[in-house]
């Protein structure tokens, strides 16, 4: 099996960070976000392969300068970004994906110890197309209260909710035939994989959702994210060091 790390996009919201070098170099506890992302795939020992995708003629250079180093550079390989958009660029690597029935796909700013075991089961057992890990509760960042009549009984800092609806988070188990549904756009270049492509398959009940439970999780998209969460963070990095 192999796992594709989508380590593109500008950044934008990773200012002044990514104005010098991509989001997966964004250092965490003295390393680099794509280095804990990387290490955690390779210890489960279904995955033979990890291939990342970025801009690496750009910033995103850095990380394969990186990575060549490493412990596990047999196991990498680097795809250059194709500027088309999450499924545009699983269209890109659709021939190194084609001896593999399935694969994982992680988007590079998120940061969890997902059990990618528990997920592939899912995935097996409800005979899906995708599985998208899901989590139905959220620790809040800022204050709550609770309000009768205009009046405030009560306060609630920081409190963790339950969500109305289950949120998608960025790590995927897809079935590689998926990529025979995605087809080029003449006029759009951005082809989404949710929209374009995972919607249809989830009103014919292909796309299964793993509830992450209590497993912490946090979208490493902005200096100000990571800065309010440095305790989470150094927990997450704990628990993905197996």
């Amino acid at each position: 099996m192999k796992a594709v790390i989508l380590a593109g996009g500008k950044g934008t919201r990773g200012k002044p960070y990514t104005d010098f070098f991509p989001k997966a170099m964004i250092p965490l506890n003295d390393k680099p976000l794509i280095d804990y992302i990387v290490n955690y795939l390779s210890s489960f020992n279904f995955i033979k392969e990890i291939i990342i995708i970025s801009d690496f003629k750009g910033l995103g250079g850095q990380i394969k300068n990186y990575l060549e180093t490493y412990s596990h550079t047999k196991k990498i390989s680097f795809v250059q970004d194709s500027q088309s958009g999450t499924a545009g660029d699983l269209l890109h690597i659709r021939k190194k994906l084609n001896d593999s029935s399935e694969f994982v796909l992680w988007f590079v700013d998120n940061l969890s110890a997902i059990d990618l075991k528990e997920m592939l089961h899912t995935f097996k057992k409800k005979k899906s197309w995708a599985c998208i890990a899901t989590r139905t509760k959220r620790k809040e960042d800022t204050g709550f209260a609770l309000v009768r009549d205009g009046i405030i009984t009560e306060f609630k800092e920081k409190p963790t909710i339950k969500l109305k609806m289950s949120e998608c988070l960025g790590v995927y188990i897809l079935e590689t035939r998926l990529l025979n549904k995605i087809k080029p756009k003449s006029n759009q270049n951005d082809i989404n994989l949710s929209f374009d492509i995972l919607q249809d398959l989830s009103k014919k009940g292909l796309v299964s959702a793993y509830d992450i439970g209590n497993t912490p999780w946090v979208d490493v998209k902005s200096p100000v994210i990571i800065d309010r969460n440095q305790s989470l963070i150094k927990k997450i990095i704990k628990q993905m060091e197996r």
